[in-house]
C-alpha cells in the first residue's frame, strides 16, 4: 500500500519522464528489457515478455485511463484480463509484445472475479498455460509485468518490477474496507502495481511462472492508501474455462430458441434508466410494488450483469436475453449493488 497524493502531478508528466521515473516511482526498481539474455533474469524476461498484451478500448467517465493489461493464455489468441470500464466498448484493440495490433472482442467475463477473457484473430502465439501455474507463498520473488501509465504503445517492452509476495490473504476477512465484489485469497505486493493500466498484468515467479493477474486499483476507504495485490491464478482458472465453455458470455446466442411470447421486463416489475445510448448500462430505475422483482428483492439503482449465466453489459442487451425466456419460466438476475454482488429468482405469477 502506498500514498497517491503524487498521482496527479504523475498524470501530466510526458512519456519519457514517465519511463525515466518509474525506478523511482516503485517499492522495488524496475527492470529494463535490456537485461542481458544470458542471464537467467534476461532469459525468464525473454520467455515473459512475447505473452504480455496491450489492451486499448473506452476511456470510462471523467476522462478515465482507456487502457490496461491482459496476457495470452492460449495459441488462438485467448487473453485474460481484468473486467473494467476499458472494456465497455465494441472497439478494443490489443497489441502484442512485436507490436502488432488486432481487434478484441469479448468472449465472456466473471463479474464477481472481475475477470475477462478476451479473443483476437491469431495463431501459434506464445502464452501462459494456466493449468502450469504455480502457487506462490509469502517470501516468493515475483516480477509483474504490465503497460502501467500506458507507456508501452507499440512493440515497447511491458513494464517490469521485482519484489516479494508479502503476504497471502482473504480480502474480505482481512482487507474488508476495500470496495470490491472479489472475495478471495490475493498475493499482497511489495512492489507498486496499484497503477494505472497495470491491472491484467501478469505477476510470475523469477523462473517465469505465472502465478497471478494483477487486481484493479482499489483504495481503502478509511485511509486513502492503496493495495498492490494479485489474484492467484487458481482463483481464476476454473471460471475461464467455464467462460471458454459458454457460460458468463457477453453476447446472446441467436441460434437459441426465443418462445412465442417471451417475458418482458413489464411482467417482472421493473423499469430500467432511460435508454438513450446504444451501450445504456442496464440500472433500474423503479421497481412496481408487490411485483416479482419487488419481492425477491431488487432495488432502484441495481446494475443487472448477469442473467443466468450471460453477460448483460447494456440496456439492449438485456432486452434482448428476455426475448429467450418464456413468462412462466424463471429468470434468474444478478446484479451489482455498490460493489456487492446480489443474485436473485424472479418468477411472474
Amino acid at each position: 500500500m502506498h500514498d497517491r497524493t503524487a498521482r496527479t502531478r504523475l498524470s501530466v508528466l510526458t512519456m519519457a519522464a514517465i519511463a525515466a521515473l518509474m525506478a523511482t516511482l516503485a517499492a522495488a526498481p524496475s527492470i529494463a528489457r535490456a537485461a542481458p539474455s544470458t542471464s537467467p533474469l534476461g532469459e525468464t524476461l525473454d520467455r515473459v515478455q512475447p505473452r504480455i498484451v496491450k489492451i486499448h478500448g473506452a476511456g470510462g467517465f471523467r476522462g478515465m485511463e482507456a487502457y490496461q493489461s491482459g496476457f495470452l493464455i492460449s495459441a488462438q489468441g485467448h487473453i485474460l484480463t481484468v473486467f473494467s470500464y476499458v472494456l465497455d466498448t465494441d472497439y478494443v484493440t490489443v497489441t502484442l509484445d512485436d507490436g502488432r495490433k488486432f481487434d478484441a472482442r469479448l468472449v465472456g467475463a466473471h463479474p464477481r472475479l472481475e475477470m475477462a477473457v478476451l479473443k483476437i484473430d491469431a495463431e501459434n502465439l506464445p502464452y501462459f498455460d494456466l493449468d502450469q501455474a504455480v502457487e506462490a507463498q509469502p517470501g516468493t520473488r515475483v516480477l509483474a509485468l504490465s503497460n502501467l501509465f500506458g507507456v508501452a504503445t507499440g512493440n515497447e517492452p511491458a513494464s517490469v518490477q521485482h519484489g516479494i509476495v508479502s503476504v497471502v490473504a482473504p480480502l474480505e476477512a482481512r482487507l474488508g474496507v476495500f470496495e470490491t465484489p472479489y472475495r478471495g485469497p490475493v498475493y499482497v505486493l511489495d512492489a507498486m502495481t496499484n497503477n494505472p493500466g497495470a491491472a491484467g498484468g501478469a505477476l510470475v515467479t523469477r523462473q517465469g511462472q505465472l502465478a497471478g493477474m494483477l487486481g484493479k486499483e482499489l483504495r481503502n476507504t478509511l485511509n486513502n492508501t492503496w493495495l498492490n495485490y494479485a489474484i492467484p491464478v487458481g482463483e481464476l482458472r476454473q471460471p475461464v474455462k467455464e467462460i471458454l465453455a459458454g457460460r458468463f458470455v457477453a453476447e446472446p446466442e441467436s441460434q437459441r430458441p426465443t418462445p412465442t411470447r417471451a417475458i418482458t421486463l413489464a411482467d417482472l416489475g421493473i423499469s430500467l434508466v432511460p435508454d438513450v445510448l446504444e451501450r445504456t448500462p442496464p440500472y433500474v430505475d423503479a421497481v412496481r410494488p408487490d411485483s416479482p422483482a419487488a419481492r425477491a428483492g431488487v432495488k432502484p439503482d441495481d446494475l443487472v450483469i448477469l442473467v443466468g449465466d450471460r453477460l448483460i453489459q447494456s440496456s439492449k442487451a438485456l432486452r434482448e436475453e428476455l426475448q429467450h425466456t418464456a413468462p412462466e419460466d424463471p429468470v434468474r438476475l444478478s446484479v451489482l449493488r455498490g460493489q456487492d454482488v446480489r443474485e436473485f429468482a424472479l418468477k411472474k405469477e
